[in-house]
């Protein structure tokens, strides 16, 4: 009998999230997985995305195929709406991982020993850092443009290369805006991270 995967929240949102993407039913699953060798009724589907059901290896592998995705988006899908978890993730993982580094972690990118943690949240700390940086740069520049261009700018607001500068410049500092954030929740993370040591 293959190994089984509880079927969690998780998983079971990734299989209904890649099935609507491919715009499929559960129906024209199950029958692409039956001619591909693997059968799983629709009935069993249904309950796999209600969380009513284990997934084995097997399926989270034949249903990955057919979605046109990899075992791992789905093992390591993290639900939009899903509230701050409770507990860990994953079963038998620290309860502190979040999903950038189980995904990391299941990618053989990292391990889960305290030293290989702080070693790669700061790797992901200076890679934020340089994506920081560089967003500033494009942002200062966006803005030096707007401001060689003075009144004009303002006189043809609805000119097509303005409003290219204006998106630009909204675009920089939504960017910016969301590396700040990553770069506080990492620093925040990684001084965890060294205090339990």
């Amino acid at each position: 009998m293959p190994p089984l995967f509880p079927t969690s929240l998780a998983v079971s949102d990734a299989i209904t999230h890649y099935r609507q993407l491919r715009e499929l039913t559960i129906d024209e699953l199950a029958h692409v997985l039956s001619m591909l060798g693997h059968p799983i009724p629709a009935d069993a589907l249904v309950e796999m995305e209600r969380c009513a059901r284990p997934v084995t290896v097997d399926d989270l592998v034949a249903i990955a195929f057919v979605l046109d995705t990899t075992p791992l988006v789905l093992l390591s899908h993290i639900p939009i709406d899903m509230p701050e978890p409770e507990g860990p993730l994953a079963t038998g993982i620290p309860s502190d991982v979040d999903q950038t580094e189980l995904r990391a972690w299941l990618e053989g990118r990292t391990t889960l020993d305290r030293q290989s943690r702080v070693s790669w949240w700061k790797e992901r700390l200076a890679c934020l850092r340089v994506r920081a940086a560089h967003h500033e740069e494009q942002l200062q520049g966006a803005y030096a443009e707007l401001r060689e261009l003075g009144d004009l700018a303002v006189q043809e607001a609805d000119a097509p290369p303005v409003q290219r500068l204006a998106w630009r410049i909204q675009d920089g500092e939504h960017a910016l805006n969301q590396v700040e954030v990553a770069l506080a929740l990492t620093e925040h993370r990684l001084d965890s991270l060294r205090e339990d040591v």
